[in-house]
């Protein structure tokens, strides 16, 4: 199985950086990712209404620019974990993590047994149509897979320490939007509320070796989460920056 960077890095107290994709599920988008420096990519299927089919030819365009493709799922289901992962995906997104239950579905639908119940197919796409032993594959495919448990509610919020102490979730990665509309605090990220939340994902973190990760939208927001102590950082996604980088040409072309 390929060695999956982002995890090693942020495993071992570094920092990765990455993007995210919403609307440009084009053969090109990894390879444009890739060479513009990021270390991964998510790609989201909460939001766009992406069929599997899509997400599979994502997973393989990606996958050739030797980039970490991860993808955040609709649901806590183990039909929407297992099959983007068996498509290709080197890590799962899962929004609206809310219990220690929810985060153990999401190892036990994603890790290979012992440590999980993930269905067994070798010699496709998650493992590059090769060959090899079974038990081998199932191992570094256990250690390799990414998991990121978003925490994006209140009650989330309050079982951070737990699913931060739980094997196999790597990464807390705080929802900002929607864990500002659920504190009743809808954007206001400057809020003494929604500050006190993240310092307590943040802490739970740092309690269990876990790694806090966020979507920035600029660089400078992006700096100050670093300062902060997240260390898996996803900036931007591609409409927006595209719709900005357009904006900002033309703007300058009308003056």
């Amino acid at each position: 199985m390929r060695v999956n960077g982002p995890k090693r890095t942020v495993g071992g107290g570094g920092v990765s950086l990455g993007t995210m994709v919403f609307e440009f599920a084009t053969p090109g988008i990894g390879r444009i990712a890739a060479a513009a420096g990021a270390e991964f990519v998510v790609y989201d299927m909460e939001h766009t209404g992406w069929s599997i089919e899509t997400v599979r030819q994502l997973m393989a365009t990606t996958r050739a620019a030797d980039l970490v493709p991860l993808v955040r799922v609709p649901a806590t289901e183990y039909h929407l974990l297992a099959r983007p992962l068996d498509v290709g995906a080197m890590g799962l997104m899962v929004p609206m993590v809310e219990s220690v239950a929810q985060a153990e579905t999401i190892v036990r639908s994603a890790k290979y047994p012992p440590a999980g119940r993930r269905g067994a197919a070798f010699s496709v796409a998650h493992d590059d149509y090769l060959g090899g032993d079974i038990v081998e594959k199932m191992t570094s495919a256990n250690e390799e897979t990414l998991l990121l448990a978003q925490i994006e509610t209140a009650a989330g919020v309050d079982a951070a320490v737990g699913i931060a102490a739980l094997e196999g979730i790597d990464v807390l990665w705080i929802g900002h939007f929607d864990l500002s509309a659920s504190l009743g605090v809808p954007g206001q990220f400057g809020h003494p509320d929604y500050l006190r939340a993240v310092d307590r994902v943040l802490e739970a973190c740092a309690r269990h070796g876990k790694t806090p990760g966020i979507m920035a939208a600029d660089v400078e927001t992006s700096q100050a989460c670093l300062k902060q102590g997240f260390r898996m950082v996803a900036y931007g996604g591609d409409l927006w920056l595209y719709g900005r980088a357009l904006k900002e040409g033309l703007d300058a072309l009308r003056t």
